[in-house]
């Protein structure tokens, strides 16, 4: 793999950027990846290795054997100058062709991760979550559980898709959230359209929209959503309307990290309207409780919310 220095390095500093959960630079990112093809392709190849580079030192290396660089490219020894070596090996003797196909992101309960794709899209994961990125085709995803907001450029000859379970998530020009937990999908579009496999059920749904099917084989269910609270859990802003209250109790244990459980007669509550998260995890739950007209109690596995 070889690049222009300066659009390597440039590549290098908008992946150390996205590291920072606070990031919200991604107009302009996306210009300057759509400015010269080259932009993309030296992104998406450092992207692909920087899931490796996890586990590296972030110590520079010792001044007497680091090679003399411009200080344009300093922050890439932020990687431990281990990100050179890597590409070095890659280019010379072909490592790369011997990674893995897919890229595995995995986020702890309470931390939210964003991924930036070669092409545009991007991919915000919730707390508990795991995606696995394909390689091969950057225009697909596989939810393995938990729960991811997506943003996706819509091209028409490269439909994104998404596997959930045995199903299969086609954008039609989209922002959508999947949630995916003990074999249940749930699917609410913000912005445009999905269709839930295509192949077989064709169940199109549209902006504003929402679909929760079970893998047991039951018929896929639509109603309405709030557009403007589809992956509101990235501000702790969230909305519901009739969800029942172990799928709320789980998506606040995901956002917050604080354990939330229901019992038998008070996990089918339908839970309407917004709560908000908040840092004080007692006075959290028992705010949930009281609008769900159960009762908190709280044990050395977290809360548990009872009639």
């Amino acid at each position: 793999m070889t690049h222009e220095p300066t659009i390597e390095a440039t590549a290098i500093d908008w992946l150390i950027r996205q590291r920072d959960p606070a990031f919200a630079d991604w107009e302009r990112f996306s210009d300057w990846l759509g400015a010269d093809p080259a932009h993309a392709s030296a992104y998406h190849e450092l992207a692909l290795l920087d899931g490796d580079l996890e586990a590296l030192p972030v110590h520079p290396a010792p001044a007497n054997d680091a090679p003399a660089e411009p200080a344009r490219l300093s922050r890439r020894w932020w990687l431990g100058g281990a990100l050179a070596a890597s590409l070095a090996v890659v280019a010379g003797i072909g490592v790369l062709r011997q990674a893995p196909d897919t890229q595995r992101i995995e986020t702890a309960l309470g931390e939210t991760r964003t991924v930036a794709l070669a092409d545009g899209s991007r991919i915000a994961l919730n707390g508990g979550s795991a995606i696995l990125l394909d390689k091969a085709d950057p225009r697909r995803a596989t939810l393995e559980r938990g729960q991811a907001l997506f943003h996706v450029v819509h091209r028409d000859e490269a439909p994104f898709r998404v596997s959930v379970g045995a199903a299969q998530i086609v954008d039609v020009g989209t922002v959508f959230d999947v949630t995916r937990t003990d074999g249940r999908t749930i699917v609410a579009v913000s912005e445009g359209a999905v269709v839930y496999n295509p192949a077989s059920s064709n169940v199109r749904v549209d902006a504003g929209r929402r679909l929760a099917v079970d893998d047991s084989g039951g018929q896929a269910v639509v109603g309405p959503v709030s557009p403007a609270s589809v992956g509101g859990w990235q501000a702790g802003q969230l909305v519901y309307d009739g969800a029942p209250l172990s799928e709320v109790a789980a998506e606040i244990e995901r956002t917050t990290g604080v354990r939330i459980s229901t019992s038998p007669g008070a996990a089918a509550i339908p839970f309407r309207g917004a709560f908000q998260t908040s840092a004080d995890e007692a006075r959290m739950v028992e705010d949930l409780a009281a609008l769900s007209g159960t009762r908190a109690t709280r044990d050395t596995g977290g809360w548990t919310l009872s009639r």
